[in-house]
């Protein structure tokens, strides 16, 4: 009887504690800050995973070096990765516009070509060979009429190339800005720490004179 009675209370004690770990595991789940982390995820979220994840000291947050470090990192590699597609976006407008040039420059001897046609004969002799003139005029101004789309194709390339190029020299400074703001607060929040435990040991050192 008495086996029978410690048998009910240790499977009553076993029922509850699985519910309560599973009501925390579920807890945990459905809680945002639980998917937040230092390694994934963008620099937004790694700084809101240390502000969450810190320690309390009254009004302050203390930070572990090692997460710091980690953010620094994460924070320098995600300027060189912006700088790097910055510079590429750069290249790219170089490229660009080099091709432009070399278009606009074509085009204008098509046009000063065509524009020679006009006052010609209603034959030619092209290669040595005679074309019907009309047949020549509609062949080059065909050849035009491609060339102007390459180059509005590539005008149109180009405007995207200085739409991403600023996109990306925004989010460099305000990437920039967050980090240096970041870290300021962080050596103001230190600094206040260290004066703070020195006044402590200050008095620790009156009260023992005494």
């Amino acid at each position: 009887m008495k086996n029978m009675y410690l048998t009910c209370i240790a499977l009553t004690f076993i029922l509850l504690f699985t519910n309560a770990l599973h009501a925390q595991q579920t807890a945990d789940e459905e809680d945002p800050a639980s998917k937040l982390s230092l390694t994934e995820g963008n620099i937004d979220n790694q700084f809101e995973f240390v502000i969450q994840r810190s320690n309390n000291y009254q009004e302050y947050k203390v930070v572990k070096k090692n997460w710091l470090y980690t953010l620094k990192k994460n924070t320098l590699d995600s300027l060189a990765r912006v700088e790097k597609e910055l510079a590429e976006a750069i290249n790219l407008t170089k490229t660009q516009n080099t091709e432009i040039a070399s278009l606009k420059g074509e085009l204008q001897e098509s046009n000063d070509h065509v524009s020679t046609l006009t006052n010609e004969r209603d034959s030619i002799s092209f290669f040595g060979v005679l074309i019907d003139k009309t047949t020549y005029k509609a062949t080059m101004w065909g050849i035009v009429g491609l060339l102007a789309v390459v180059l509005f194709f590539f005008i149109y390339k180009f405007k995207n190339s200085n739409a991403v190029t600023h996109s990306a020299r925004k989010a460099l400074s305000e990437l920039e800005q967050e980090y240096e703001d970041h870290r300021k607060k962080a050596l103001e929040r230190e600094q206040k720490v260290r004066r703070q435990l020195q006044d402590e040991i200050n008095k620790q050192k009156i009260s023992k004179t005494k």
